[in-house]
C-alpha cells in the first residue's frame, strides 16, 4: 500500500470511527461525515489521474455534487432540530414523536 493510499483510507477510516463513537452533537456527526465524502472525493480523483483515462473523469465531479446536497440538506436538520428541538444533541432527539 502505497502512503497516499494509507492517507486516504486512514481518513476515511477516521471520519468512520468519529461517526460512530463520537455521536453527541448532530454538527459533529455532518462534519465526519463531510470529512468522509472528501476523503472519497479525492483519492476518487487521485484514482482517476492514474488511469489516465477519460471515461471516469466525470465521477469526481458527480461525488462532488452529491456531496453538496447531502451538505445543504444536513444543515437544513441542523438547524430545523435546533428551532424545534433547541438543541442538537442526538440523546435529547427522540423519533418516535412527533
Amino acid at each position: 500500500m502505497t502512503p497516499t493510499h494509507f492517507a486516504f483510507s486512514s481518513t476515511f477510516l477516521l471520519g468512520l470511527a468519529g461517526l460512530a463513537f463520537h455521536r453527541t452533537h448532530l454538527l459533529s456527526a455532518l462534519l465526519c461525515l463531510e470529512g468522509m465524502m472528501l476523503s472519497l472525493f479525492i483519492a476518487l480523483s487521485m484514482w482517476t489521474l492514474q488511469l489516465n483515462s477519460t471515461n471516469f473523469s466525470a465521477s469526481p465531479m458527480l461525488l462532488l455534487a452529491f456531496s453538496a446536497c447531502e451538505a445543504s440538506a444536513g444543515l437544513a436538520l441542523l438547524v430545523a432540530t435546533a428551532r424545534t428541538h433547541g438543541t442538537d444533541r442526538l440523546q435529547n432527539l427522540n423519533l418516535l414523536q412527533c
